[in-house]
């Protein structure tokens, strides 16, 4: 059963009956708002779901987005870049390899961004969610919605850190500016 995840809210990712996650995937969706004479026209919003690797000290380590859809060691892979959000369900994916994270890496942080410059009042139904994708029916563990409309243009979603042996997950949802990650890394160094 997933939990829906409220801002600043940590939860942690060691199995119930023991044992911890091997394999997650961090899904984001969202839907353009629909504007115009009788909202029947969705102006296109290219949402850009990104990842941050760091270490203890709060040394970027790698960067996963839609330039670089792996990490340099493997661990951390985004299936691609929707340019829309249209259609059900994630629209983008970053798949995490929780074991093979490098052991410099001690915390990984989700962003997203609007590449296209539009703030989040264009968007509706955004959301971030955790899931197992170990399992044979990818089991849904976390659900952050995402649905701060504003004048800002990127919101710091989540962060993944090292927990003794296992992991944690805390819904951050800080709302943020910028197009790319690069334009991110200073919102993001408070939340390490």
């Amino acid at each position: 059963m997933a939990v829906s995840l409220n801002k600043g809210q940590k939860l942690s990712l060691t199995k119930s009956g023991g044992g911890t996650l091997t394999r997650v995937f961090m899904g984001l969706g969202w839907d353009a708002v629909a504007k115009g004479l009788f909202r029947k026209k969705a102006v296109e919003v290219d949402l850009d779901a990104s990842v941050l690797l760091f270490d203890a000290a709060g040394k970027l380590v790698d960067q996963v987005w839609f330039q670089q859809l792996r990490s340099k060691d493997g661990s951390v892979t985004h299936t691609g870049d929707n340019l829309t959000g249209e259609g059900e369900g994630d629209d983008e994916t970053i798949y995490v390899d929780l074991p093979a994270v490098p052991p410099a890496v001690s915390t990984l942080v989700f962003t997203v961004s609007s590449f296209t410059g539009q703030d989040f009042s264009s968007v509706q139904n955004a959301f971030c969610r955790l899931v197992d994708a170990a399992q044979p029916q990818q089991v849904e563990l976390a659900r952050y919605a995402l649905s701060q409309a504003g004048p800002h243009t990127a919101q710091i979603m989540a962060k993944l850190t090292r927990e003794g042996s296992g992991w944690a997950m805390t819904a951050i949802g800080e709302p943020a500016s910028g197009r790319t990650i690069r334009d991110l890394l200073p919102a993001v160094k408070p939340h390490l």
